[in-house]
């Protein structure tokens, strides 16, 4: 069985001004999406700033996680390193922490083969009974888990279940797809084709884009879900400047200013990521009023 089906929001990490975690915000921002339709939690993924959190801030945020969300959706928590023992570790404080998945990103810098990244998510899986959902993004870790071993770990160890693409190939999702009899939970990692890969077999989002709209995103899927396809292509064509505009820099530079844009006071970012570019900014500020999100600053 799924961990979830439909729009998993990868929810920011919020900080105070002395970039301390603002866990009463982050509270409400978990308020915030499961009152609005959001099925699942994504706690210290790449959204949320998970690479410069100390590993007992990594802990801590996924304990509060679970606590704040109390059962209502399920909470999946990122628990992938560079090294095989740290995500380990990760993953098994998430475990006894009470989430309900892990999602772990394959080796970044390291450059790992794919006999090692066969290794790398066999050892993990072995320590922990939770689901692992593969997350796939080439452009930030350098490493790209093809098709064939995407496969082979889904048929040979047990509580991989799915994988989180985002290498912005459907060929390759899809070739992933027909090579795991379309039985792979995937969930699109990009935001952009979410539409696309629900039509070959992906089960649902891990979403940037739901930070702001998470209604939206996740009545686009359940009008898929529904058979409403053309109704679920016209919300995707609908967010294609807004969705282009979160990415307009490294995320999650813009989803955070948006979420500030908004009056969500999420704070500041971590460095080395630094503030939006203001033209940038101003350019995401008229795209979110075009798409009816309403802003509490204007430029």
């Amino acid at each position: 069985m799924a961990i979830f089906k439909g729009a998993g929001v990868a929810i920011v990490t919020p900080m105070k001004e002395d970039f301390t975690i603002h866990y009463e915000k982050l509270e409400e921002l978990i308020d915030f999406q499961v009152k609005q339709g959001t099925d699942c939690i994504i706690i210290a993924g790449t959204t949320g700033e998970s690479s410069t959190l100390s590993m007992q801030e990594h802990k801590e945020v996924i304990e509060a996680a679970v606590r704040f969300t109390n059962h209502r959706v399920p909470v999946v928590a990122g628990t992938g390193s560079n090294c095989t023992q740290t995500a380990i570790q990760l993953s098994k404080e998430a475990e006894e922490a009470g989430a309900d998945g892990l999602l772990i990103v394959t080796p970044y810098y390291n450059k790992a083969t794919q006999s090692g990244l066969i290794g790398h998510y066999t050892q993990i899986a072995k320590e922990v009974k939770l689901p692992i959902i593969m997350y796939n993004v080439p452009g930030r870790t350098g490493c790209n888990i093809l098709p064939e071993t995407a496969a082979y770990l889904y048929q040979n160890v047990e509580n991989i279940t799915g994988i989180k693409e985002a290498t912005g190939n459907v060929s390759q999702a899809a070739k992933t797809m027909y090579l795991t009899d379309g039985k792979l939970d995937m969930y699109s990692g990009e935001d952009g084709i979410v539409v696309p890969l629900l039509a070959i077999g992906a089960i649902g989002v891990i979403s940037v884009w739901s930070n702001v709209a998470p209604k939206q995103v996740h009545d686009m899927c359940m009008k898929f879900f529904d058979g409403d396809i053309a109704g679920a292509a016209r919300m995707q064509l609908e967010a294609e400047p807004l969705v282009d505009a979160l990415f307009s820099e490294v995320n999650p530079i813009p989803v955070k200013k948006a979420l500030n844009l908004m009056g969500m006071q999420v704070g500041p970012l971590r460095a080395p990521l630094f503030e939006m570019d203001r033209e940038k900014a101003k350019k995401l500020a008229e795209t979110m009023k075009a798409y009816g999100l309403k802003t509490e600053v204007s430029y």
